[in-house]
């Protein structure tokens, strides 16, 4: 795969070209049926949306990588590997949050990102999850530092809008998910499937093709799906609203559809009320929104987690212990890597080789991204095996800066 290699010339053509070159392209609702790592391989060069900055050049100790998550309130993940990282590598990390209410609080969004940029020594920027806003606060940053590099895991806008802002997207593969969540559900004894969401992330391109794959397979495996509206937690009710909603509309629903129901959210915010709702009533959990032994598991279920912030052994092994005494066996199921923190200790180790050096000059280098990942995901849990492919649009062109991401289900016995 090729190398791109970017020069001085091209990143200040940018800073006067930016909006002309930057367009959108047509979001995807579709995705290729099968996860495989050599998949572009089978495809014309895959085109790049990714910013053309040059790579600074960098000596250790010269440079600062920037850390953007939300709050603990939408999920506490980011925010912990985020801390995680700054007491690995001290004052070479500084961090930032976005506000709870991103949607009506965009120019916070974007002010924020500004006010890290304006630290000369910050020259890369993990953002993870990047919600709504991020590539308006990236097209802002880039008016006055073309060379800051970008790199956004679980993007909240559009592979058109967000992949020719950003270096590199990292994404959990939420069309793939689709297609292999309805048969994990199958083994898990289901035979309805609760769907919740709400409009606006039904208007994001992977979480439909997500849902449309889920429509399919559920079919083929005999399972009824049914879509309920929740709340939308940016809206009048706050996450709280929406947290209650679930709490009340699940016992409802496992009294229509009887209790080998599974139920499946899009929002991380709604993941803990879900879990601790299907465990009182002895129904069937999957998979979150974002795949992680982590996420929203501890809250739900009253597990400790001081000291073992990162212990994919000890939670394990706890939510094991929780499985067997709801008497849940072979009804919940989670991924061995938590994608979201996942995201954010590659995108720094990563970033950090670019400038160091160890890329040659290139901001994106397939090989070593592809290899840090699969370290980093083995430094959760070893042994663990990541599958990223290139995200393919609707016209069947590969984004070679995006990539989806998949591992394989845990199933607490």
């Amino acid at each position: 795969m090729k190398k791109r290699l970017l020069s001085l010339t091209l990143a200040t053509a940018m800073m006067f070209s930016l909006a002309g070159c930057r367009g959108a392209e047509p979001a995807a609702t579709t995705a290729a049926p099968e996860s495989t790592t050599t998949a572009a391989a089978d495809t014309d060069t895959p085109e790049s949306d990714s910013a053309e900055t040059e790579a600074p050049a960098a000596a250790a100790g010269n440079f600062k990588i920037g850390i953007i998550t939300g709050t603990a309130s939408q999920g506490d993940e980011e925010i912990t590997q985020a801390n995680k990282m700054k007491e690995k590598y001290g004052d070479m990390i500084v961090t930032s949050t976005y506000p709870d209410n991103f949607t009506t609080e965009t120019e916070t969004v974007i002010s924020n990102t500004v006010a890290m940029a304006s630290d000369p020594d910050v020259k890369a920027i993990i953002w993870c999850q990047a919600i709504p806003g991020t590539a308006a606060a990236i097209d802002k940053v880039r008016e006055t530092r073309p060379d800051m590099i970008f790199i956004v895991g679980t993007p909240g806008e559009d592979p058109g809008v967000i992949n020719p802002k950003a270096d590199i997207v990292l994404q959990v593969d939420e069309p793939g998910c689709g297609i292999v969540i309805p048969p994990q559900a199958k083994k898990q004894g289901a035979k309805t499937m609760i769907h919740y969401s709400f409009p606006r992330h039904m208007s994001y391109a992977l979480i439909v093709a997500r849902h449309e794959n889920l429509k399919k397979y559920c079919a083929e495996e005999g399972i009824e799906l049914v879509d309920v509206t929740a709340p939308d937690p940016t809206g009048d009710s706050g996450i709280t609203g929406a947290q209650q909603f679930i709490l009340e509309d699940v016992p409802r629903q496992i009294e229509k559809y009887g209790k080998d129901t599974v139920f499946f959210t899009t929002n991380c915010g709604m993941q803990e009320p879900l879990i601790r709702s299907v465990f009182e009533n002895g129904a069937i959990y999957t998979l979150q929104c974002c795949p992680s032994p982590f996420h929203a598991f501890p809250a739900a279920l009253n597990i400790d987690m001081a000291g073992h912030e990162a212990d994919v052994d000890y939670m394990m092994e706890q939510l094991q212990a929780k499985v067997t005494e709801a008497g849940m066996g072979g009804r919940v199921s989670t991924w061995g890597v938590p994608c979201n923190m996942l995201f954010i200790s590659a995108g720094v180790e990563y970033a950090k080789k670019v400038l160091e050096g160890e890329t040659d000059g290139v901001v994106l280098d397939e090989q070593v991204l592809r290899d840090t990942v699969q370290a980093c995901a083995e430094e959760f849990t070893p042994g663990a095996k990541m599958t990223l492919d290139y995200y393919v649009d609707d016209d069947g062109n590969a984004k070679e800066n995006h990539f989806l991401v998949m591992s394989d289900f845990v199933t607490f016995e």
